[in-house]
């Protein structure tokens, strides 16, 4: 009867924890950060992994919550199709930029405001994948850009690269004024 008992908790065991891996979960990747110009439209990046090939049940939610913690907005929505918002404050401002057969669900906001500052949540479900992460990203909306690391990384890059074009023409011209007074000595030369 015992080594019924320890048979059958095994048995079930053995049953939950497949079960437990057959609902593996999805997993959702975006940026934590986003800094965009006011009057730009930005692409808000999410890229999910599921241990499950893409199935028809698989749907996206994009929502959105405001700076001052008002209540959340519904931004955008796929399921086997994408459906944009019929009311609120990203009507005709959202667009799908996503691919689903390399795992990228993201959007586009366009003509951003200062009233869009506020943080974006994505949400994937994958039957049976349907618990997992969901990606936050931060969205701050500024009037101009700020001289960043990037933008100097670029002035660098681009002074470099002036330099070097100023150096490789210097001693190409250098090489040509060589050759013609060498060959202006070798007329010389010849016709003495």
């Amino acid at each position: 009867m015992r080594g019924r008992t320890w048979l059958g908790a095994a048995l079930v065991l053995g049953a939950q924890l497949r079960a437990l891996w057959l609902a593996a979960a999805v997993e959702v990747h975006t940026a934590k950060e986003v800094v965009a110009v006011n009057g730009t439209n930005q692409r808000l990046k999410c890229t999910f992994s599921s241990s499950n090939p893409v199935s028809q049940q698989l749907s996206v939610s994009w929502n959105f919550q405001p700076e001052d913690l008002s209540s959340h907005e519904l931004v955008f929505y796929y399921q086997k199709e994408p459906y944009k918002p019929p009311s609120g404050r990203f009507k005709d401002r959202v667009t799908w930029d996503g691919n689903i057969e390399r795992n990228d669900v993201s959007i586009i906001i366009w003509n951003l405001q200062p009233s869009d500052n506020g943080t974006f949540t994505c949400q994937v479900t994958n039957w049976p994948d349907v618990y997992g992460t969901i990606g936050e990203v931060r969205l701050r909306v500024v009037q101009k850009v700020s001289f960043s690391e990037i933008h100097f990384l670029v002035v660098a890059i681009g002074s470099a690269s002036v330099l070097m074009i100023i150096v490789v023409t210097a001693v190409i011209i250098c090489r040509q004024r060589r050759r013609r007074a060498r060959d202006k000595r070798l007329e010389g030369a010849d016709t003495e």
